[in-house]
């Protein structure tokens, strides 16, 4: 163990706040990348103080100080970043002490403080030797126990239903750097909790949430998550932010980037890219029972079966949108959800249910409603990160979430699938 006083000034140091110069023999720090260099901007850091997540790089920073070994690095990384998902979890499910004065809802946060820890893990120039595909390990370590993808346990029992949810980060910061994602609030606000189904059943639902880059879901982080998680239940949807006004149950998932920027500024047009390529279809669908939730009461917001998709008919070169969904021997070009990465969640997500052998499984995905500032309250340039209209919309867009998939879950309970090798 190091002298507090070091390790403080070694996170300094780590955090860009001072501290003694680098040194040739030092480990090269790794860059800052594009969304983590929005971090300094005064709305990101309103948003850590006004939440009481604004210690939570330093706090980071100073553990990472105290560790003597790449071992010790790995124990210390998990802890953190599960330390931070567990805080946001808690916060967004009223435990523990009301810190700061933003809504207890408001996912943000965890995104900003998250950015805070990863930029920390870049900059940190540890005592002994740390490579570039070292580092980038710790990374991946941090990101997945941050985001809930590497604590999802299901509980057994009698007639317990088991649901499977997903949410992503505020996305489009560029244009709004205010702004949050509703499917990320959902999430928070749902994980480890328990629900009374349409049947009068209880469910216990897990989440996760994931970034918005395309190299992450390249490099298989959909699926790592949730390989093993699928065949334990019942019902899977993933969740993202959609249209104004409204949910879209996407009945279809297409096989393409269209091509929009991620958080990192980066652009990707092609053919989504999945292992065994050459078992890949154009095409996924849903299996969530939309006309149930389509048909049931579930809050404020009205929900509709999107079967719409643009395609390239096959023998022809040109996309044409069709309303009732793909015809055969199609290339996809946008899924009902789009062709940016909540349609490829949804088509990753399905995909591997295919693969597993779990086509009777409930799952696909839903679109919620943007999440809107209140009136007087939408120039970024002049508004402020919170207003009561833009609360009472993302808790609302959450009981909604909540209650579609109290209808979607199935009855009775289904016989869990066989484990993937």
């Amino acid at each position: 163990m190091r002298p507090v006083s070091l390790c403080l000034a070694l996170a300094a140091t780590a955090l860009g706040l001072g501290g003694p110069p680098a040194t040739a023999a030092d480990t090269a720090v790794a860059p800052v990348t594009v969304e983590e260099a929005r971090l300094d901007r005064a709305v990101p850091q309103e948003i850590l103080r006004r939440s009481g997540f604004d210690s939570a790089a330093t706090e980071f920073a100073a553990a990472l100080a105290d560790t003597d070994s790449y071992r010790e690095a790995e124990r210390t990384v998990d802890r953190q970043g599960a330390r931070l998902w567990r805080r946001a979890v808690d916060r967004a499910q009223g435990r523990g002490p009301a810190t700061g004065d933003l809504s207890r809802d408001d996912d943000r946060p965890l995104y900003w403080a998250r950015l805070g820890l990863t930029r920390a893990l870049r900059s940190w120039q540890p005592a002994f030797a740390l490579d570039d595909a070292a580092r980038a390990r710790l990374l991946d370590r941090l990101e997945r126990s941050s985001r809930g993808q590497d604590s999802i346990r299901f509980t057994a029992g009698p007639g317990v239903r088991r649901v499977l949810l997903t949410g992503f980060d505020p996305f489009t910061l560029d244009r709004d750097i205010r702004i949050g994602n509703p499917s990320g609030a959902t999430a928070l606000a749902l994980d480890g909790t328990w629900i009374r189904t349409a049947d009068g059943g209880l469910a216990r639902i897990e989440t996760a949430v994931f970034p918005v880059r395309w190299q992450d879901f390249a490099d298989g982080t959909v699926e790592r998550t949730l390989r093993h998680r699928l065949p334990e239940a019942d019902l899977f949807t993933t969740v993202s932010q959609g249209r104004v006004g409204r949910f879209d149950l996407e009945r279809h998932n297409g096989a393409w980037r269209g091509g929009f920027p991620d958080n990192d500024d980066v652009s990707r047009t092609e053919t989504v890219p999945v292992s065994d390529p050459a078992t890949q279809p154009q095409w996924t669908a849903t299996t969530l029972p939309y006309r149930d939730v389509t048909a049931a009461d579930t809050g404020r917001f009205p929900v509709y079966d999107n079967t719409s998709v643009t395609e390239i008919p096959a023998g022809a070169s040109e996309p044409v949108v069709r309303a009732d969904g793909p015809t055969p021997g199609s290339l996809a070009r946008s899924g009902g959800g789009g062709n940016y990465l909540s349609n490829e969640i949804a088509y990753r997500a399905t995909l591997l249910r295919d693969r597993l052998g779990l086509k009777d499984l409930p799952g696909g995905h839903v679109h919620t409603p943007v999440l809107q500032f209140g009136a007087g309250n939408t120039d970024p340039a002049t508004g402020t990160v919170t207003d009561p209209a833009f609360v009472r919309n993302r808790l609302d867009i959450i009981a909604q979430v909540r209650a579609i998939v109290a209808v979607a879950v199935p009855a009775g309970t289904r016989q869990p699938g066989p484990a993937p090798r």
